[in-house]
Protein backbone atom coordinates (compact mmCIF):
# COMPACT_ATOMS: atom_id res chain seq x y z
CA UNK A 1 0.00 0.00 0.00
CA UNK A 2 1.23 3.81 -0.61
CA UNK A 3 0.16 6.83 0.49
CA UNK A 4 -1.07 9.79 -1.67
CA UNK A 5 1.14 12.63 -0.78
CA UNK A 6 -1.96 15.41 -1.35
CA UNK A 7 -4.95 13.63 0.39
CA UNK A 8 -3.09 10.67 2.66
CA UNK A 9 -5.36 7.71 0.76
CA UNK A 10 -4.02 4.49 1.12
CA UNK A 11 -4.27 2.99 -1.49
CA UNK A 12 -3.23 -0.14 -3.16
CA UNK A 13 -2.42 1.02 -7.08
CA UNK A 14 -1.17 4.49 -6.65
CA UNK A 15 -0.37 6.84 -9.76
CA UNK A 16 3.13 8.52 -9.98
CA UNK A 17 3.61 12.08 -11.50
CA UNK A 18 6.19 12.29 -14.27
CA UNK A 19 6.18 16.12 -12.95
CA UNK A 20 6.95 16.14 -9.67
CA UNK A 21 7.67 12.92 -8.87
CA UNK A 22 4.88 12.11 -5.91
CA UNK A 23 2.57 9.75 -5.54
CA UNK A 24 -1.31 10.29 -5.31
CA UNK A 25 -4.24 8.63 -5.30
CA UNK A 26 -7.06 8.36 -8.34
CA UNK A 27 -8.65 11.27 -7.40
CA UNK A 28 -5.32 13.66 -7.29
CA UNK A 29 -3.34 11.89 -10.21
CA UNK A 30 -3.48 14.68 -12.49
CA UNK A 31 -1.36 17.71 -11.92
CA UNK A 32 -4.32 20.10 -11.53
CA UNK A 33 -5.68 17.85 -8.80
CA UNK A 34 -2.77 17.79 -6.63
CA UNK A 35 -1.13 21.82 -7.26
CA UNK A 36 1.74 20.28 -9.39
CA UNK A 37 4.53 22.35 -9.01
CA UNK A 38 6.51 20.74 -11.58
CA UNK A 39 3.53 21.33 -14.54
CA UNK A 40 3.85 24.95 -13.15
CA UNK A 41 7.56 25.25 -14.01
CA UNK A 42 6.88 22.82 -17.16
CA UNK A 43 7.39 24.73 -20.71
CA UNK A 44 8.30 28.29 -18.56
CA UNK A 45 10.10 30.39 -21.23
CA UNK A 46 11.72 32.30 -18.23
CA UNK A 47 13.43 29.57 -17.23
CA UNK A 48 14.58 27.40 -14.36
CA UNK A 49 13.99 30.21 -11.99
CA UNK A 50 12.02 33.14 -13.73
CA UNK A 51 8.76 34.15 -13.52
CA UNK A 52 5.72 32.86 -16.51
CA UNK A 53 5.89 34.73 -19.65
CA UNK A 54 2.23 35.73 -20.01
CA UNK A 55 2.82 38.57 -22.48
CA UNK A 56 3.99 38.74 -26.33
CA UNK A 57 6.02 42.06 -25.68
CA UNK A 58 9.26 41.80 -28.28
CA UNK A 59 12.21 40.98 -26.54
CA UNK A 60 15.95 42.25 -27.08
CA UNK A 61 18.42 39.47 -28.68
CA UNK A 62 20.33 39.82 -25.76
CA UNK A 63 16.65 39.08 -23.42
CA UNK A 64 15.92 36.12 -25.82
CA UNK A 65 19.54 34.28 -25.37
CA UNK A 66 19.41 34.87 -21.48
CA UNK A 67 15.67 33.20 -21.82
CA UNK A 68 16.94 30.13 -23.97
CA UNK A 69 19.14 29.08 -21.57
CA UNK A 70 17.18 28.68 -18.64
CA UNK A 71 14.45 27.12 -20.82
CA UNK A 72 13.43 23.69 -21.16
CA UNK A 73 16.16 22.32 -23.31
CA UNK A 74 18.51 24.65 -23.05
CA UNK A 75 21.36 24.38 -21.53
CA UNK A 76 20.51 24.74 -17.90
CA UNK A 77 17.45 23.51 -18.46
CA UNK A 78 18.49 19.85 -16.40
CA UNK A 79 18.78 22.41 -13.06
CA UNK A 80 14.69 21.98 -13.01
CA UNK A 81 14.02 19.64 -10.30
CA UNK A 82 17.88 19.33 -9.58
CA UNK A 83 19.29 22.09 -7.43
CA UNK A 84 19.57 20.31 -4.47
CA UNK A 85 21.76 17.69 -5.71
CA UNK A 86 23.17 21.07 -8.06
CA UNK A 87 24.23 22.24 -4.60
CA UNK A 88 25.37 18.63 -3.36
CA UNK A 89 28.13 19.01 -5.96
CA UNK A 90 29.10 22.61 -4.90
CA UNK A 91 29.65 21.76 -1.77
CA UNK A 92 32.38 18.65 -2.71
CA UNK A 93 33.74 21.26 -5.31
CA UNK A 94 34.49 24.18 -3.04
CA UNK A 95 36.47 21.99 -0.43
CA UNK A 96 38.67 20.80 -2.84
CA UNK A 97 39.16 24.99 -3.70
CA UNK A 98 39.66 25.13 -0.14
CA UNK A 99 42.42 22.82 -0.22
CA UNK A 100 43.81 24.30 -3.29
CA UNK A 101 43.84 28.14 -1.93
CA UNK A 102 45.47 26.76 1.02
CA UNK A 103 48.18 24.86 -0.72
CA UNK A 104 48.60 28.09 -3.19
CA UNK A 105 49.04 30.41 -0.72
CA UNK A 106 46.57 33.52 -2.74
CA UNK A 107 46.75 36.84 -1.65
CA UNK A 108 43.18 36.37 -0.52
CA UNK A 109 43.15 34.42 2.84
CA UNK A 110 40.87 30.99 2.34
CA UNK A 111 39.62 32.29 5.73
CA UNK A 112 37.97 35.44 4.17
CA UNK A 113 37.65 33.52 0.97
CA UNK A 114 35.52 30.93 2.27
CA UNK A 115 33.91 31.82 5.68
CA UNK A 116 31.72 34.48 7.11
CA UNK A 117 33.64 36.19 10.15
CA UNK A 118 33.72 39.17 12.10
CA UNK A 119 35.98 40.88 9.86
CA UNK A 120 33.76 40.26 6.72
CA UNK A 121 30.70 40.17 7.27
CA UNK A 122 29.99 43.52 4.72
CA UNK A 123 31.50 41.75 1.94
CA UNK A 124 28.82 40.25 0.99
CA UNK A 125 30.09 36.94 -1.19
CA UNK A 126 30.94 35.53 2.13
CA UNK A 127 27.83 34.93 2.50
CA UNK A 128 27.34 32.12 -0.01
CA UNK A 129 31.17 30.65 -0.15
CA UNK A 130 30.71 29.93 3.65
CA UNK A 131 27.62 27.81 2.82
CA UNK A 132 29.12 25.83 0.54
CA UNK A 133 32.82 25.18 2.58
CA UNK A 134 33.32 22.75 5.15
CA UNK A 135 35.87 22.31 7.75
CA UNK A 136 37.20 18.51 6.57
CA UNK A 137 35.43 15.40 5.35
CA UNK A 138 33.06 14.29 8.59
CA UNK A 139 31.57 17.88 8.26
CA UNK A 140 31.09 17.77 4.72
CA UNK A 141 29.64 14.39 4.85
CA UNK A 142 27.11 14.78 7.34
CA UNK A 143 25.86 18.01 5.82
CA UNK A 144 25.81 16.36 2.01
CA UNK A 145 24.05 13.29 3.74
CA UNK A 146 21.11 15.00 4.77
CA UNK A 147 20.37 17.71 2.23
CA UNK A 148 20.50 14.55 -0.33
CA UNK A 149 17.77 13.11 2.19
CA UNK A 150 15.63 15.93 2.45
CA UNK A 151 16.56 18.58 -0.62
CA UNK A 152 14.67 17.44 -2.89
CA UNK A 153 11.66 16.32 -1.03
CA UNK A 154 11.43 20.45 -0.58
CA UNK A 155 12.46 21.37 -3.91
CA UNK A 156 9.62 18.92 -5.68
CA UNK A 157 7.31 20.76 -3.30
CA UNK A 158 8.20 24.26 -4.09
CA UNK A 159 9.93 24.17 -7.05
CA UNK A 160 13.67 24.89 -8.09
CA UNK A 161 13.52 28.14 -8.03
CA UNK A 162 11.97 28.64 -4.48
CA UNK A 163 13.89 26.04 -3.21
CA UNK A 164 17.27 27.71 -4.25
CA UNK A 165 16.12 30.79 -2.48
CA UNK A 166 15.13 28.77 0.77
CA UNK A 167 19.07 27.64 0.86
CA UNK A 168 20.78 30.24 0.21
CA UNK A 169 18.45 33.06 1.76
CA UNK A 170 18.46 30.85 4.96
CA UNK A 171 22.23 29.51 4.38
CA UNK A 172 23.46 33.63 4.18
CA UNK A 173 21.13 34.37 7.50
CA UNK A 174 22.05 31.67 9.49
CA UNK A 175 25.81 32.98 9.13
CA UNK A 176 24.99 36.57 9.48
CA UNK A 177 23.09 35.54 13.28
CA UNK A 178 25.98 33.76 14.33
CA UNK A 179 28.42 36.74 13.67
CA UNK A 180 26.27 39.44 14.10
CA UNK A 181 25.56 37.67 18.11
CA UNK A 182 29.18 37.46 18.32
CA UNK A 183 29.96 40.92 17.64
CA UNK A 184 27.38 42.07 19.95
CA UNK A 185 29.23 39.79 22.62
CA UNK A 186 32.70 41.22 21.82
CA UNK A 187 33.83 37.54 20.53
CA UNK A 188 35.30 36.91 16.77
CA UNK A 189 34.10 34.21 15.15
CA UNK A 190 34.47 32.39 11.96
CA UNK A 191 31.94 30.27 10.66
CA UNK A 192 31.12 27.72 7.49
CA UNK A 193 29.01 24.78 6.36
CA UNK A 194 25.89 24.27 5.06
CA UNK A 195 23.89 23.21 8.15
CA UNK A 196 21.83 26.57 8.74
CA UNK A 197 20.63 26.39 5.32
CA UNK A 198 19.99 22.30 5.73
CA UNK A 199 18.10 23.08 9.07
CA UNK A 200 15.86 25.57 7.47
CA UNK A 201 14.77 22.37 4.65
CA UNK A 202 14.47 20.39 7.88
CA UNK A 203 11.91 22.93 9.57
CA UNK A 204 9.68 23.17 6.46
CA UNK A 205 9.58 18.93 6.43
CA UNK A 206 8.81 19.97 10.03
CA UNK A 207 5.65 22.19 9.70
CA UNK A 208 4.26 20.06 6.94
CA UNK A 209 4.40 16.51 8.40
CA UNK A 210 5.29 16.49 11.61
CA UNK A 211 4.76 12.80 11.96
CA UNK A 212 7.40 11.95 9.36
CA UNK A 213 9.26 9.03 10.47
CA UNK A 214 13.36 9.52 9.72
CA UNK A 215 15.65 6.89 10.17
CA UNK A 216 18.40 7.95 12.84
CA UNK A 217 21.71 5.92 11.90
CA UNK A 218 19.39 4.29 9.45
CA UNK A 219 18.17 2.30 12.33
CA UNK A 220 16.02 4.06 14.95
CA UNK A 221 12.84 5.00 13.51
CA UNK A 222 11.46 8.76 15.47
CA UNK A 223 8.86 11.39 13.90
CA UNK A 224 10.43 14.09 12.42
CA UNK A 225 8.68 16.72 14.81
CA UNK A 226 10.62 14.82 18.07
CA UNK A 227 13.84 14.92 15.94
CA UNK A 228 13.52 18.93 15.52
CA UNK A 229 12.59 19.48 18.67
CA UNK A 230 15.66 17.22 20.09
CA UNK A 231 18.07 19.08 18.24
CA UNK A 232 16.21 22.68 19.13
CA UNK A 233 16.60 21.94 22.54
CA UNK A 234 20.35 20.62 22.49
CA UNK A 235 21.43 23.48 20.44
CA UNK A 236 19.65 26.33 23.18
CA UNK A 237 20.89 23.67 26.28
CA UNK A 238 24.38 24.20 25.10
CA UNK A 239 24.38 27.57 23.57
CA UNK A 240 23.17 28.41 27.38
CA UNK A 241 26.14 26.49 29.10
CA UNK A 242 28.73 27.06 27.09
CA UNK A 243 27.93 29.80 24.84
CA UNK A 244 27.26 30.17 21.12
CA UNK A 245 30.18 28.44 19.94
CA UNK A 246 30.26 25.57 21.95
CA UNK A 247 31.54 22.63 21.05
CA UNK A 248 33.09 24.15 17.71
CA UNK A 249 29.29 24.54 16.46
CA UNK A 250 28.11 27.79 15.25
CA UNK A 251 24.50 27.14 17.56
CA UNK A 252 22.78 30.44 16.63
CA UNK A 253 23.24 29.62 12.79
CA UNK A 254 21.08 26.52 13.52
CA UNK A 255 18.67 27.65 15.43
CA UNK A 256 18.32 30.80 12.74
CA UNK A 257 18.26 28.30 10.06
CA UNK A 258 15.59 26.51 11.08
CA UNK A 259 13.76 29.41 12.33
CA UNK A 260 13.61 30.09 8.68
CA UNK A 261 12.15 27.02 7.93
CA UNK A 262 9.91 26.51 10.38
CA UNK A 263 8.48 29.97 9.09
CA UNK A 264 8.36 29.23 5.63
CA UNK A 265 7.11 26.12 6.20
CA UNK A 266 4.02 27.93 8.06
CA UNK A 267 3.35 29.32 4.84
CA UNK A 268 3.92 26.53 2.87
CA UNK A 269 1.26 24.82 5.03
CA UNK A 270 -1.46 27.79 4.81
CA UNK A 271 -1.42 26.77 0.92
CA UNK A 272 -2.32 22.94 1.34
CA UNK A 273 1.09 22.20 1.14
CA UNK A 274 2.14 18.09 2.33
CA UNK A 275 5.14 16.10 2.39
CA UNK A 276 5.67 12.00 1.39
CA UNK A 277 5.02 10.23 4.67
CA UNK A 278 8.37 8.43 5.09
CA UNK A 279 11.99 9.79 4.84
CA UNK A 280 15.59 7.89 5.91
CA UNK A 281 17.94 9.71 7.35
CA UNK A 282 21.80 9.08 8.67
CA UNK A 283 24.06 10.76 10.03
CA UNK A 284 25.63 11.98 13.77
CA UNK A 285 25.94 14.61 15.83
CA UNK A 286 23.13 16.94 13.91
CA UNK A 287 23.36 18.16 11.12
CA UNK A 288 26.96 20.01 10.57
CA UNK A 289 28.66 17.63 12.92
CA UNK A 290 31.48 18.78 15.09
CA UNK A 291 34.10 21.28 14.60
CA UNK A 292 35.29 25.17 15.18
CA UNK A 293 32.31 27.78 14.33
CA UNK A 294 31.14 24.83 11.80
CA UNK A 295 27.37 24.89 10.80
Amino acid sequence: MATCDRCGKQVGMPYRCRFCGGTYCEDHRLPENHECPGLDEWNDPAGVFGPEETGREEKSRVGRAVESVGATGGPLGYLRGNVAFLFLGLMVVTVGLQGVVSTLGLPVSAQNLFTLNTTNLLWVYPWFTSIFAHGGFAHLFFNGLVLYFFGPTVERRVGSGRFAALFLGAGALAGIAQVVTAAFLGQYTAVLGASGAIMAVMGVLTVLNPSLRVYIYFILPVPLWLFTLGFAAYSLFVTSVGGIGSGGVAQVAHLAGLAVGLLYGAYLKSQGERAPEELTLGGGGGPGGPGRGRI
